[in-house]
């Protein structure tokens, strides 16, 4: 069969939903398919082989041959696919490659959501020609993926870019890892909302917050502090680690200006002596994951160059 023919599963495994595709050979989605995460780790680890299982069904009939699947998942992962943890998913010391693969009877391959969403961006979007970025995502909190040389950093302990537990004000409020003044406390989407509903006794989505900064005081405020509090952290990581480029994606991005002119404003403020590293938000948008998952499944069969002539046109096509 020619190598036309082949293609990759990925999935991107979220704390509200898992995310799966069938990927051809050019990048392109033959078909996606989205549902919600099982509360529980065990039926949450049956739901990825169940979809991983209808989308090796539908290559069958497209006459498609797998090469593997790519599943990558948040907490902490090491080289062999166990995550160590994942606090949203109840896991610890899960063999997930392991599990999915005697399960499925194809090699899948796992990895760091967040680390996979800027390979993607490295490849195909904002960090395209990129050596030296920060990719963040800030959804529902905040974390990153730090590329050096052309590299990812993963950490001793497979733990790099906790970036939203960074303790960006002294003593301030306390976060849910049991830390105060966390930066994901001030500018995530959980963030947002909780000192929102703090600060009004009203009950807002991070979306409806950012859609009220111009006519709604608290809005503004509470979003104001966010916006400081994220290009204090961005600060910090630039003067750390150097980055040319930061890309920031997740839901908060999608707030696009909102977000972008006043953290740079901010960035350049509290960056005295040196510039401001470019910064921008996802090209790739949502699909960030779901494509970096599909890489992994690539490389991890030993084709990985397939990938490089992918063009982003196809990859974000349904």
């Amino acid at each position: 069969m020619t190598a036309q023919r082949l293609a990759a599963l990925a999935v991107d495994v979220g704390g509200s939903s898992l995310k799966g595709a069938l990927v051809d050979v050019t990048g392109r989605s033959v078909r996606r398919e989205t549902v919600p995460t099982p509360d529980d780790g065990g039926a949450a680890i049956d739901a990825i082989a169940a979809l991983i299982g209808r989308l090796a069904e539908q290559a069958r009939v497209d006459g498609l041959r797998l090469v593997g699947a790519g599943v990558v998942t948040p907490g902490t992962v090491d080289d062999t696919g166990t995550v160590a943890y994942a606090s949203n998913l109840g896991w610890r010391n899960v063999p997930l490659a392991r599990l999915l693969t005697e399960r499925l009877g194809l090699p899948v391959s796992v990895g760091h959501d967040v680390r996979a969403a800027g390979l993607a961006e490295q490849l195909l979007g904002g960090a395209s020609g990129e050596r030296d970025f920060v990719y963040i995502a800030i959804g529902t909190g905040v974390a990153a993926a730090l590329f050096s040389g052309g590299a990812v950093l993963p950490g001793a302990q497979r733990a790099a870019g906790e970036v939203g537990h960074v303790p960006v004000h002294p003593d301030g409020e306390l976060c849910t890892c049991g830390q105060r003044g966390c930066l994901e406390v001030y500018m995530s989407g959980a963030g947002l909302s909780r000192r929102y509903l703090a600060r009004t006794g009203r009950e807002r989505s991070a979306k409806q917050i950012i859609a009220r900064i111009g006519h709604d005081p608290d809005a503004a405020e509470v979003w104001g502090l966010g916006v400081r509090t994220l290009a204090l952290g961005l600060a910090t990581l630039t003067l750390t680690v150097d980055p040319s480029a930061i890309v920031l994606g997740g839901g908060i991005s999608r707030a696009g200006q909102a977000l972008l002119g006043p953290v740079r404003s901010e960035l350049d403020r509290q960056l005295a002596w040196r510039s401001a590293p470019r910064l921008v938000t996802t090209a790739l948008g949502t699909e960030a994951g779901r494509i970096g998952a599909a890489i992994l499944a690539f490389r991890h069969a030993g084709v990985g160059d397939i990938v490089t002539s992918w063009p982003k046109a196809d990859a974000l096509i349904p």
